[in-house]
């Protein structure tokens, strides 16, 4: 296994992170164990779960995955050698399904204080690592919406309100250090600007998406991860599994994601089959696993803090760490940037 830092701290993080969305609801506690037990022993420290999880969301699951691992934390007593990030979740109809955290998430003091009590209490500790923001309290461009459409809203929680009940947190010890995620550069920008001027607690990472076929982090936000140290946190590289090629050609393979769940379209938009058509086949041309050429690709970025994988089950898991040990070579990378200026960035 490889190690960074995460943002500016003394953490050293796996650069393969263990996702656990589907904990709960594809996978059992018994699955979620068996899961957690292999990446602790292939090298991986990190472990991301939010308290929505698991996913898609629904009042019958909300907060098992955070249950899982705090079972699983309880019974294996190894709760100082993993590095555990949370999210509080953003404003409830910004996201649909989410309505009943709450009776309607937001981003305010009151919510956040919530938020973290609810989610040590199933975690099992008294402490998070990471705690993020899941999404933003304003209406900009995030869960797959590129073009950005100004509205003025009255009622918004300020991000200093947020923050600042962000930084009692760690003043009080509850949380180590705090994140973004789903942000724009302006959001970031904000955040740390607010973190300066006030003296507040100061975002070390931000968690976007980032996958072959959406690279949007790399314009504007890439910057800030490496002027700033708030490194990326890259949620679907593999675009829900998209980019295995395993749903090409109309395939709907039994029990995985998009073929359970008809929530999930951000990756099946204009251009973007064809693209990952393209990327499938370079990997093929190379003697490579689509799936572990497109990780490998994520892993190799000099913004990216740590790669935020997930898996239904534990050859899909054991395949994807070890991506962490594939060197893509420069005819690789070249055949990538060939195919990126195709289709550049068809599922943002």
């Amino acid at each position: 296994m490889k190690y960074r830092k995460l943002g500016n701290t003394d953490i050293d993080v796996s650069v393969i992170c263990l996702g656990s969305m589907t904990w709960g609801e594809q996978n059992t506690q018994e699955e979620g164990f068996a899961q957690l037990d292999m990446a602790v022993d292939m090298g991986v420290n990190f472990i991301d779960v939010a308290e929505m999880y698991s996913v898609p969301p629904r009042p019958e699951t909300c907060g098992k995955s955070e249950e899982i691992i705090g079972h699983w934390l309880a019974s294996r007593g190894c709760r100082d050698k993993v590095v555990l990030a949370s999210k509080v979740t953003g404003r409830s109809d910004r996201n649909s399904g989410v309505g009943h955290i709450r009776d309607g998430a937001r981003l305010s003091r009151e919510h956040i204080f919530a938020a973290v009590e609810g989610s040590l209490k199933r975690l099992q500790t008294d402490y998070l690592d990471l705690y993020q923001v899941h999404w933003p309290e304003r209406q900009t461009n995030f869960f797959g919406k590129l073009g950005y459409t100004h509205t003025e809203e009255s009622d918004l929680i300020p991000i200093e309100e947020t923050l600042d009940a962000l930084n009692t947190l760690v003043t009080q010890g509850k949380v180590r250090h705090i994140g973004l995620s789903n942000e724009t550069p302006w959001g970031i920008a904000e955040y740390l600007r607010l973190a300066e001027k006030h003296n507040l607690a100061r975002v070390v990472s931000v968690q976007n998406p980032y996958n072959l076929i959406n690279r949007t982090y790399e314009v504007g936000c890439a910057e800030f991860s490496m002027r700033e140290q708030v490194g990326l946190l890259a949620y679907s590289p593999l675009a829900f599994g998209v980019l295995s090629g395993k749903y090409l050609n109309g395939s709907q393979p039994a029990g995985a994601r998009l073929t359970l769940f008809d929530r999930f379209t951000r990756y099946g938009k204009v251009n973007a089959e064809d693209a990952v058509t393209a990327y499938v086949e370079l990997a093929r041309e190379h003697g490579l696993d689509a799936a572990q050429m497109a990780l490998a690709f994520v892993n190799s970025r000099e913004f990216v803090t740590a790669n935020i994988i997930g898996a239904t089950n534990l050859e899909q898991l054991k395949s994807n760490i070890e991506s962490i040990d594939l060197e893509l070579s420069e005819a690789v990378l070249e055949g990538i940037e060939t195919i990126h200026q195709r289709y550049p960035n068809p599922s943002p």
